[in-house]
């Protein structure tokens, strides 16, 4: 858990402080996320671990805490761990150990969780955020440990009776613990997404919030500027990032109005109810001592042998501030679009396929997430599900940097590869089927912008006076008559010269 006597230097800008009727307020966060081990198996059985099963159809012996049975360590769950440690510049401790964390649930068959208390697997690490404003903010990671999940209890399908479905029981859970460095909901949005993003690059955790494959517990405080923390409420089971924002505001809202009218904030666990957009209190909040912490007796400390750890150290993949940081170097993109491109696997591997044979990486940017990327949002996919594949967008890129076709006309190209009709089809084809090639003859062009001038005597004398914005009439007029096949850049040049004669 997020030790609330943790000071940090981490200190609010002037933006981020809350005004109340005393003043202004600094939010303290720090963020515990539990993101499931993308792993076949249990982490101390053999059982499957796979979504959406019959209830209680993936349930070992040891699962269900049967007399006798005893856990036995899967080695790729831990190999994941030390695998999200090194993707997180984190330290990776050679020895660690397993405890039984005592609590009672209904759907803990065992009445304790194997987890790791005071020695976990992997120790601090750092992540570094890109925000919307351009800036980069590093938020540290206290703590990476290992613990199997519990099972799932049931309330809405009887009056009177709860249901237990223990698929989920002994499921390898990673808990990823921050340092309260967060000082506003935005910062824990991105901090979210970053963190999924790494999981996903290295395969780790599939971070699908949907299935309950990562969720969050947010710590929250407030306190004046630069004082000492306040009392801290945890919100458990935050289960998309939209909510971690709003359980977020609401409660150091919360926090605040209560201070200053007098109260005093208690130490508790609270939920978030997506109805009311409200938190309320669960239960008063337990510190470790109620847990009753002790090594568990089933299972040796574990010591991770120095070349494993190179070996997963060698395998790990080019990480989004790798890919990030190169995109920037060798394509020349903004940092704003290669921030976006590298926040997703897919788009930076659709993106990598546009550009693989030495496209022009700005140009093939600008088109993937402005132009791509809203197409596929106004229409319900995603860069997996795609109407248009990497290969095509590569070759109407190619159209657009050898002047075949305008900007423009690329646009309407674009949106045919959207149809049934031109399902498939390359930008070529449709370009030739279409009729849409750019007309780049300067003679033709110089034909079609002396019909315009002289239709329109009396606005050249206008433009020749002095009226300047009539430029761009002249210049929709070229291209209406040319049905917007005439390259824009030489319809401006021949243009002005002809206007200044």
């Amino acid at each position: 858990m997020t030790d609330a006597t943790h000071i940090t230097s981490v200190i609010a800008r002037d933006d981020q402080l809350i005004s109340g009727s005393s003043g202004k307020w600094e939010l303290v966060i720090g963020l515990e996320v539990h993101a499931q081990v993308s792993s076949q198996s249990k982490l101390f059985s053999g059982a499957a671990t796979e979504f959406g099963n019959e209830p209680n159809s993936q349930v070992s012996l040891i699962d269900a805490a049967m007399p006798g049975m005893l856990p036995v360590l899967n080695k790729f769950c831990v190999e994941q761990a030390v695998r999200t440690g090194l993707g997180l510049n984190a330290v990776i401790n050679r020895r660690s150990i397993f405890d039984r964390k005592n609590y009672f649930y209904a759907d803990l068959p065992q009445g304790y969780q194997i987890s790791q208390f005071s020695d976990p697997i992997v120790g601090e690490g750092v992540i570094t955020l890109d925000m919307a404003d351009g800036t980069t903010q590093h938020v540290g990671v206290e703590r990476i440990h290992l613990e199997q999940d519990a099972g799932k209890s049931i309330h809405d399908q009887s009056p009177d009776s709860s249901f237990i479905d223990l698929n989920r029981s002994g499921v390898a859970l990673m808990e990823i613990v921050s340092k309260p460095d967060m000082r506003s909901a935005e910062e824990a949005g991105e901090y979210m997404k970053k963190l999924r993003a790494i999981l996903r690059y290295l395969g780790t955790c599939d971070g699908d919030m949907e299935k309950g494959n990562l969720r969050c517990d947010a710590n929250i405080s407030v306190r004046k500027p630069g004082g000492p923390l306040g009392t801290r409420n945890e919100i458990k089971n935050l289960n998309s990032i939209r909510n971690i924002m709003l359980a977020i505001d609401h409660e150091a809202r919360r926090q605040i109005d209560l201070i200053e009218s007098g109260g005093v904030v208690e130490q508790a666990t609270r939920l978030f109810d997506t109805s009311t957009g409200e938190t309320r209190v669960m239960r008063s909040k337990e510190d470790a001592h109620d847990y009753r912490y002790f090594p568990d007796p089933d299972l040796l400390p574990l010591e991770l042998v120095e070349a494993e750890i190179e070996r997963i150290k060698a395998s790990l993949p080019e990480l989004p501030d790798a890919k990030k940081a190169r995109y920037i170097k060798e394509l020349g993109l903004k940092p704003y679009d290669a921030a976006v491109l590298v926040s997703d696997l897919a788009s930076a591997n659709f993106f990598e396929e546009v550009v693989k044979d030495g496209a022009d990486g700005q140009l093939a940017a600008n088109w993937v997430t402005a132009e791509l990327f809203g197409r596929l949002n106004k229409e319900g996919f995603t860069i997996k599900t795609s109407p248009v594949s990497a290969a095509q967008m590569k070759g109407l890129i190619a159209l657009i940097a050898d002047d075949t076709i305008s900007g423009k006309i690329a646009k309407d190209v674009l949106d045919l590869m959207f149809t049934e009709e031109c399902k498939g089809q390359t930008a070529e084809a449709i370009v030739d089927t279409k009729g849409l090639k750019q007309v780049t003859d300067t003679g033709a062009i110089e034909a079609m912008i002396d019909d315009v001038l002289a239709a329109n005597a009396d606005k050249v004398a206008e433009y020749r006076a002095g009226k300047d914005k009539l430029f761009g009439f002249f210049v929709g007029q070229v291209m209406k008559a040319s049905q917007g096949k005439a390259n824009p850049a030489a319809v401006n040049d021949i243009l002005k010269g002809k206007l200044a004669g």
